[in-house]
């Protein structure tokens, strides 16, 4: 039969290899669903970790906005009422390169997107 000490917070069990061998008898509770992006009524959800924050912040309204407008957007191709919602969202990412990143063409997304085979390649080994 097992055992059961208390010692300040910790509660110890000791078992004897009858008690071990059998399967366990606890139930757990099952988890919450956690919500998506979309809840249940069809709304967004702006909590959702998967939004990245981007519905926070210096641009946060500007994205609410562009994205409320494509979820809702009856327009075919999906989205193509929202042209105006959209500017707007990224001239306000603009004005915050270092937190929205920047659009330039510098040597990190050149390398990613475009990358230069020749710029890749090694130096040729000097054998003299």
């Amino acid at each position: 039969m097992s055992q059961c000490q208390e010692i300040g917070k910790d509660k110890i069990i000791l078992a004897t290899q009858e008690e071990l061998s059998q399967p366990s008898k606890v139930e757990l509770p099952e988890d919450d669903p956690q919500p998506g992006l979309i809840l249940e009524d069809g709304t967004i959800n702006w909590n959702c970790p998967c939004l990245g924050g981007m519905a926070t912040g210096p641009c946060g309204v500007p994205f609410r906005e562009a994205f409320s407008c494509f979820h809702y957007s009856t327009a075919e191709p999906k989205g193509s009422d929202c042209v105006e919602a959209f500017t707007n969202m990224q001239a306000c990412m603009q004005k915050y390169p270092a937190l929205y990143g920047s659009n330039d063409d510098d040597d990190e997304s050149k390398d990613i997107l475009n990358p230069d085979p020749i710029k890749n390649e090694s130096p040729p080994e000097n054998k003299s």
